[in-house]
């Protein structure tokens, strides 16, 4: 289970697993414009400058903002980048996720990340979430025509359960799913040992979370070891767990960017892991 393989193809595109999450190019409560523009537009440049070619955002961070910030950071892209985006959150203030999954709401969504993100075919469009209220048939006929369209490229889902993923593959072919998932919070393991089996991409978010504290003295022990930080430690046991992890950490600063990116290259031994794999 080394991290040697450090890519992952999605579709034709080799992606760099060690990749950049732009959720918090924002404002409090991932929502209104990111504080300082300028700074966030060089935390993009430089992320794509250290090799990163997955970028992960979405309609509902800002809203809105967050994909214009990365078209007038990047574009026109560089080729071989590629940009997830999702829809299918109402934003009705800081920190307020109400699922929309009617089709009026992600046939607008998939139009105004098309144009927000000046592209004429999203790389991987994602569903934010499930809307418990609308049938979900109902919520991807517009991804479908989408995608038959050329709108779309490649579908993924988003905190989705094992039987909710196999549902949606009756209706569509699905590249990724990005579920919560790190070292502390496990809770969607089955998905997790399913999407590699599936041969799906992986895509955990909030992959930094701090753990309790008997976990968190051996991760600052093997970080020692390693002359490394405890986000890479934790960054690099996610690497390690499966290969089809994509890793999108988020920052607003430069230095924590290049520190984060380091974490490809620390190779934890198999003892190492599974010290860390004991919760």
């Amino acid at each position: 289970m080394a991290n040697t393989n450090l890519t992952f193809k999605i579709g034709d595109i080799e992606i760099n697993r060690l990749s950049y999450g732009a959720m918090q190019l924002t404002g409090h409560g991932v929502f209104g414009e990111v504080d300082d523009r300028e700074n966030a537009k060089k935390v993009l440049q430089t992320a794509v400058e250290n090799g990163v070619n997955f970028i992960d955002t979405a309609e509902a961070y800002g809203p809105k903002f967050n994909e214009s910030l990365i078209a007038e950071a990047l574009h026109p892209y560089r080729e071989g980048l590629f940009i997830a985006t999702k829809g299918g959150f109402d934003r009705t203030g800081p920190n307020k996720w109400v699922p929309n999954g009617s089709p009026e709401k992600i046939r607008a969504d998939i139009e105004g990340s098309l144009q927000r993100l000046k592209v004429e075919q999203i790389d991987l469009w994602q569903l934010h979430r499930i809307d418990p209220n609308v049938d979900v048939e109902k919520t991807l006929e517009p991804v479908i025509a989408a995608v038959k369209a050329g709108k779309i490229k490649q579908v993924g889902l988003s905190e989705v359960s094992v039987e909710q993923i196999k549902e949606v593959q009756k209706i569509l072919p699905i590249a990724s799913v990005q579920n919560m998932y790190n070292l502390v919070d496990r809770k969607w393991e089955d998905v997790l040992d399913f999407t590699a089996e599936q041969g799906l991409a992986f895509i955990p978010w909030f992959p930094l979370a701090s753990g309790p504290a008997k976990l968190e003295e051996k991760i600052k022990s093997i970080a020692a070891a390693h002359k490394a930080t405890t986000a890479q430690i934790a960054l690099a046991w996610l690497l390690k767990r499966s290969p089809n992890i994509l890793l999108i950490p988020g920052t607003k600063s430069v230095n924590h960017l290049e520190e984060n990116l380091k974490a490809a290259t620390v190779e934890l031994s198999d003892q190492e892991f599974e010290t860390l794999s004991q919760q």
